[in-house]
């Protein structure tokens, strides 16, 4: 991949400053203060939040304590998507702090998958990045690993460390120079106007002509909307990049950790 680590490392380091206050229908001890924490863009919530549960346990009584999850005005949060996507998708226009309501009870079944460790995290994170290099490299790469290849992606995630991540995920980033890119670019594209959760397909990083594909050519391709400027913002890690940027130099420079490539379409704002 073109090595450009500053983009890189920029990515990696975005930070969101969240408020996180206890929901009022919790049964306390006493008033629980709110808890402010600059929240990693590229990590998952259930990995960034034990000072958050241990800051509200203090004040609750043990039998009232379930399964903490996260709300934002009123939208139940899925753990499984990176947290700079639920902020962009959810919060992108909204006054910093990024405010977060915690729950202990009444988990949102229906809208929530269950995550009692971290373990849970890891299978979701490692299934995504062999999905992601099924599509790139028809799964070689990740297939060519060992299993503490693996593990060090994980773990460089897991504690932060972008050099430890960025050692074995480079090799992900890899494609044969003749090629001009990946076979297929990994992408999930969120929409406020759309019932499916993301638009997920095939889509090639180079055309038939041998022309690079922009963000613009997928989304022409994936959703008219996008292409209505005026109407609605194209995000990808808090920031509107060109629609004439190459495709292929955004999956390499600015995909998560999971190596999807993870935009958000949301309603341009009004004032």
């Amino acid at each position: 991949m073109a090595d450009d680590k500053d983009v890189l490392r920029d990515v990696w380091f975005g930070r969101i400053p969240t408020c996180f206050t206890l929901n009022p229908d919790e049964v306390t001890e006493r008033e629980a203060e709110p808890y402010y924490l600059l929240l990693p863009r590229v990590s998952y919530l259930p990995l960034v939040t034990d000072k958050v549960k241990k800051h509200f346990l203090k004040v609750m009584r043990t039998e009232d304590v379930e399964e903490m999850w996260f709300e934002h005005e009123g939208t139940p949060l899925k753990w499984h998507y990176p947290i700079g996507v639920l902020f962009d998708f959810h919060a992108s226009n909204t006054v910093l702090p990024w405010s977060i309501t915690v729950h202990f009870k009444n988990f949102p079944d229906v809208d929530l998958l269950h995550c009692p460790t971290n373990s849970m995290v890891e299978a979701h994170f490692m299934s995504s990045i062999k999905e992601a290099d099924a599509l790139k490299h028809k799964s070689q790469v990740v297939n060519d690993m060992q299993k503490k290849d693996h593990k060090q992606l994980w773990m460089g995630l897991q504690n932060d460390k972008f050099d430890q991540f960025w050692a074995m995920n480079r090799k992900l980033m890899e494609y044969p120079t003749e090629e001009g890119g990946f076979r297929y670019i990994p992408f999930r594209i969120y929409q406020t106007t759309n019932d499916r959760p993301f638009i997920q397909r095939l889509f090639r990083p180079v055309s038939t002509e041998g022309n690079p594909h922009t963000l613009f050519d997928l989304l022409k391709e994936m959703c008219v909307c996008a292409s209505e400027e005026n109407r609605f913002q194209v995000v990808i890690h808090g920031i509107e990049p060109l629609l004439e940027t190459p495709l292929q130099w955004l999956s390499e420079h600015l995909s998560h950790p999971d190596n999807f490539l993870h935009i958000c379409i949301i309603p341009a704002p009004t004032d």
